[in-house]
């Protein structure tokens, strides 16, 4: 792809890899006439976590196709390819040598999804004395702003009463001014697990096989990034706003009526492989976290769902909540908090991330095959990101900031805004309670009740200490042991605390022993704890 023909524009309107929105406030008063968008692929974008080669092939395909969208619809679009000569490397450098080239009078953005993107295109603005217009993000149903206002004089911030709010706010799953249902969360109704007999045959999400942009694209990522992580070879995520809605339809259709009932439980087949990556899930966050789809049409699909009869209303509720509880709450705590949130670590945890997280090379059943679907794939359903790989490295000790850059590296709907806080703060409860109203811990008993994975593993999740001691059960009881008095400050801990005060002098010392071996074998053997 090479640049358009010279025309110097008034406004230059960037848009970045995440904000791929017809409707995008970006191009509010725009002149097809007077103005022209930018938009670049740039190395750094790709590198600065060694992101999962599907996550850069969603991200490359998805802009090269809008683009051309934005092309056909008669805008004028300078576009800079990866593969373009020259291509300057980063979006600065990128940015610079065009708005140098064109002189426009002036940039126009929507607020970036990462503060460091925020960061550099001020900077960059500045340093070329042009102005820098930055926008509200419409896509979104609730501003930085507003969460503001929600979180002001508030001693504790919790997503359930910013729900509320929403919920109040929109409409949505309202009956004038009460809930749908007369309750406002069926959380409690939402964590069946499939039992010994499986789940069943469960309708697979309909399927994008790549178009000849997005196999080029396949192609380019495949030579260019040899030393990423993750596997090209499963790529069909939707790369059009016409894909994404298609996907949303078939959601709605034959997954939504179970999705709730189901939303926490996992399973893999006989062989360990991962043969129902998706169970009841969407699979749209990445259309949403790409602005291909609005949350406000996902919203409204499963609403009328339920008033159709076509899904329970704790399905409803339960596919509601995560987007507009949630998705909304966690771009709320992270635009409120930063950039200090992102250097939290209130459990001052320190160890390496283990080298099995970028292969899946472990004997510990559940993580061997949550890994490898990852690589596979570049997905992982929400309880599997929590509960497995991210109880593992909480457990285990390690820097809430080597867990981040994992996550935001290996997933393909991972853009900062929504990943830091649910990592750092949800699942390695780094900002010490900001996010969420407690540790995500447990034993490896949890796992075995959600899932059939421990059925393949060699490891007993109800021993803590022996040759057989399942390291998550071991791991757990030495977490409450090294953060008892931590722990003893917040009640929503109390059972399990009542729980460790059981254990004996001699029990405590060999679990203690037992953890020991756990980090040395999964992070070197000075790993150093606190």
């Amino acid at each position: 792809m090479k640049f358009h023909p010279k025309v110097l524009p008034r406004d230059l309107v960037i848009v970045l890899g995440d904000q791929l929105n017809n409707d995008s406030a970006a191009f509010d008063g725009f002149d097809l006439s007077l103005d022209a968008v930018w938009m670049a692929e740039a190395e750094e974008e790709c590198t600065h976590v060694g992101s999962h080669r599907a996550r850069i092939a969603l991200f490359l395909s998805a802009m090269r196709h809008f683009s051309e969208s934005l092309r056909l619809r008669g805008f004028i679009v300078h576009y800079r390819a990866l593969d373009d000569t020259p291509n300057a490397g980063s979006l600065a450098k990128e940015l610079t040598a065009t708005v140098s080239r064109l002189c426009p009078q002036r940039l126009i953005v929507v607020q970036p999804g990462e503060w460091r993107v925020d960061q550099m295109l001020k900077a960059t603005a500045q340093g070329l004395g042009v102005e820098l217009e930055v926008r509200s993000d419409r896509h979104f149903l609730s501003s930085p702003e507003d969460f503001a206002v929600h979180a002001k004089e508030r001693k504790q911030l919790r997503m359930e009463f910013f729900y509320r709010e929403m919920r109040r706010k929109t409409g949505v799953l309202m009956d004038a001014d009460q809930p749908v249902g007369g309750v406002w969360n069926f959380d409690a109704d939402n964590r069946e697990s499939f039992g010994k007999s499986g789940p069943g045959e469960v309708p697979q999400p309909i399927s994008f096989p790549p178009d000849a942009m997005t196999r080029e694209v396949l192609g380019l990522v495949a030579k260019r990034f040899t030393k990423h992580p993750g596997s090209l070879a499963h790529f069909d995520w939707p790369v059009t706003p016409g894909q994404a809605q298609a996907a949303l339809r078939d959601f709605i259709k034959h997954r939504l009526p179970d999705f709730g009932k189901y939303e926490d439980a996992m399973w893999s087949s006989d062989d360990g492989r991962f043969s129902q990556p998706y169970l009841f899930h969407s699979r749209l966050s990445a259309a949403m976290n790409l602005k291909l789809l609005d949350p406000r049409e996902v919203i409204a699909a499963a609403e009328e769902a339920h008033r159709k009869g076509l899904a329970p209303l704790t399905s409803v509720e339960g596919f509601i909540r995560q987007i507009l509880g949630w998705r909304e709450y966690v771009r709320g705590i992270y635009w409120h908090f930063m950039p200090g949130y992102r250097e939290l670590n209130a459990l001052n945890a320190a160890a390496p991330l283990p080298d099995f997280y970028w292969t899946g090379d472990t004997d510990m059943n559940c993580l061997r095959v949550v890994i490898r679907q990852t690589l596979e794939l570049g997905y992982a359903h929400h309880i599997q990101r929590l509960m497995v790989t991210g109880l593992f490295s909480l457990l285990l000790g390690v820097k809430p900031q080597a867990v981040h850059e994992w996550y935001l590296a290996m997933y393909v709907d991972a853009v900062e805004w929504v990943e830091l806080p649910n990592t750092l703060g949800m699942s390695q409860h780094g900002d010490g309670g900001v996010m969420a109203s407690k540790p995500y811990v447990a034993s490896g008993k949890y796992i075995q009740r959600m899932s059939n994975y421990c059925a393949g593993c060699r490891f007993d999740p109800g021993k803590s200490t022996g040759n057989d001691a399942c390291p998550f059960t071991t791991l757990y009881w030495d977490f409450l042991l090294r953060h008892e008095k931590f722990l003893a400050r917040n009640q929503r801990m109390t059972m399990q605390l009542k729980n460790l005060a059981r254990l004996d002098a001699p029990k405590r010392k060999a679990i203690r022993q037992q953890a020991t071996q756990c980090r040395a074998a999964s992070c070197g053997p000075n790993t150093a704890v606190i």
